[in-house]
């Protein structure tokens, strides 16, 4: 039962992914085209099921959030793209194919990411159904999980401690940062558009991070 209905949230995604991403005129084709390889290379699009199931937690339909949980599944894919780049992680393959820089080059995959990152903040904004200050809430959240006090910090962090031992302490903070962060905004931006109240915010956070920690160590 869970897995179909994972699946069924999944084909959703898939579908309106490609729906935004195609909804404006990308001015180069090499460009669009690097964008679309990592974009619609598959994978669990965990973040945006997450994101719809925290709508419905709190009895929103989480179909009507697709367009934001879109966006945060380009936040994903950018921060893939770049952590494969030879200056990061250097590595060849993703999901069983070759990265988007051995496929375009370092410079395109580069530009593809930064290109998703800036897309996926315009997307967020075209959600419809809730008020502008409901959205700006969301943008402030993912703007936070995705820089230098999420997911950006936690990468950085991960760069500096190369060869070194970590205290417990750190190492917690780099995961929540680098992997939990998006986790969390995800999960809190679909409760927020779908008007959660206090006290269910403060528990699907709770959930969230530890669902990111989690995810992160295994």
């Amino acid at each position: 039962m869970l897995q179909e209905a994972w699946k069924n949230k999944r084909d959703q995604v898939e579908a309106a992914l490609k729906e935004e991403l195609h909804a404006g005129d990308i001015a180069d084709k090499t460009l669009a085209a690097a964008m679309e390889y990592s974009l619609m290379a598959g994978g669990k699009r965990l973040r945006p099921v997450l994101l719809m199931a925290a709508a419905e937690a709190v009895g929103g339909k989480g179909e009507a959030y697709l367009t934001s949980a879109c966006a945060i599944e380009m936040i994903h894919t950018y921060s893939l793209i770049h952590d494969d780049l030879p200056a990061m992680d250097n590595d060849d393959y993703r999901r069983g194919k070759l990265t988007n820089h051995k496929v375009y080059g370092a410079g395109m995959a580069t530009l593809a990411g930064d290109a998703l990152l800036t897309l996926a903040f315009e997307v967020l904004l075209r959600q419809s159904g809730v008020s502008d200050a409901v959205k700006l809430t969301v943008l402030r959240e993912v703007s936070e999980a995705a820089g230098a006090k999420g997911m950006v910090g936690g990468q950085a962090m991960d760069l500096g401690a190369q060869g070194q031992q970590l205290n417990i302490i750190t190492l917690r903070r780099m995961h929540m940062g680098k992997t939990g962060a998006l986790f969390r905004a995800a999960v809190r931006a679909g409760a927020i558009l779908a008007g959660a109240d206090a006290a269910e915010l403060v528990s699907l956070t709770r959930y969230a991070e530890s669902f990111g920690l989690a995810f992160q160590i295994t």
